[in-house]
């Protein structure tokens, strides 16, 4: 990677992973867009621009005038919100991937990198230890969206030779960026509801179980399957997979550090979400062919959500 272009770079996953890559690659060679205000870090750099991926040609312009050769699009409508926005998020999600793809087919970008999730999966897959390949009948308009967009990104791979590269992320807690609508935002509001010595209610039953990964092992993922030879990659969408969490052992393990901690339950819309999903996740594919490694159990999550949460409070 050379020159790199992130879509929603203001959302959880792209803010964090415009850090990593211009730690990595040099702020002037990371060009960070969204439709939405910048943060304070990106707003002080150079590198943001506005950029709505619906808007095709600005898309292309942008490419073309920053010499880009890598995209990572981020720019997405997640499950909860997807869900009272169907029409909406399909045309964000599937209209911004079909322009990325074929503005870097036109311009001859090297590699697009996107993210799915395990919203792909629905009720007739495996709960435990969910495989690669198993049926995909999402039951949410994201999981509609994030199936057919692995199947047009494998397309572009197979008819372009484009190269296409995909992680089905699960939940991600993060400590730096409020979540985005997702149903598993309710992990991260746990957290910070703790250090600020708040009770919180929970829209998910207590014994849901559910996968989560720690936001640094997700940008881990991510970039790591981007830099992996192409030659050791036996698909294009890989499972990835860290830890297999209710929301009474997130809590649990946050009453360990902080014992006035409470939490209610009352599940809502999103439950019957939740339970659509896998509990756990099959990722030996992306541990052999591109040595996938999480670093983050929940309590080590958890020491360090409760220390990043308290600092940015103080």
């Amino acid at each position: 990677m050379k020159r790199i272009l992130v879509t929603g770079a203001c959302g959880q996953i792209g803010s964090e992973l415009v850090k990593s890559l211009r730690q990595k690659y040099g702020p002037e060679n990371v060009v960070a867009t969204d439709i939405k205000k910048p943060s304070a870090f990106l707003k002080a750099t150079d590198g943001f621009h506005y950029l709505d991926v619906l808007d095709a040609d600005e898309l292309a312009r942008l490419v073309v005038e920053e010499d880009i050769d890598t995209i990572f699009h981020m720019a997405a409508i997640l499950s909860a919100v997807g869900e009272q926005h169907p029409q909406m998020a399909y045309r964000i999600n599937m209209e911004g991937l079909m322009h990325v793809l074929e503005v870097a087919r036109q311009k001859g970008v090297r590699q697009v990198i996107a993210p799915s999730s395990i919203a792909v999966f629905g009720p007739d897959a495996p709960k435990e230890n969910t495989p690669d390949d198993t049926p995909l009948n999402p039951t949410t308009m994201y999981g509609v969206t994030k199936v057919a967009g692995e199947k047009l990104m494998q397309y572009y791979y197979l008819k372009y030779r484009l190269d296409t590269r995909s992680v089905r992320f699960p939940g991600i807690i993060s400590s730096e960026t409020a979540p985005g609508g997702g149903t598993t935002d309710f992990a991260v509001d746990l957290y910070v509801h703790a250090v600020h010595h708040q009770p919180y209610t929970a829209y998910i039953d207590a014994h849901t179980p559910l996968p989560f990964m720690y936001m640094p092992d997700a940008i881990k993922a991510i970039v790591q399957l981007a830099e992996a030879d192409d030659s050791c990659l036996t698909r294009r969408v890989y499972n990835v997979h860290a830890m297999r969490l209710t929301p009474a052992e997130i809590v649990a393990s946050i009453q360990r550090y902080i014992p006035s901690f409470e939490c209610y339950y009352e599940p809502d819309h999103r439950q019957q979400i939740a339970e659509s999903w896998p509990h756990s996740i099959d990722d030996r594919n992306a541990r052999r062919d591109w040595n996938w490694r999480p670093d983050y159990d929940l309590d080590g999550m958890t020491r360090d959500m409760i220390e990043k949460l308290s600092q940015s409070i103080q």
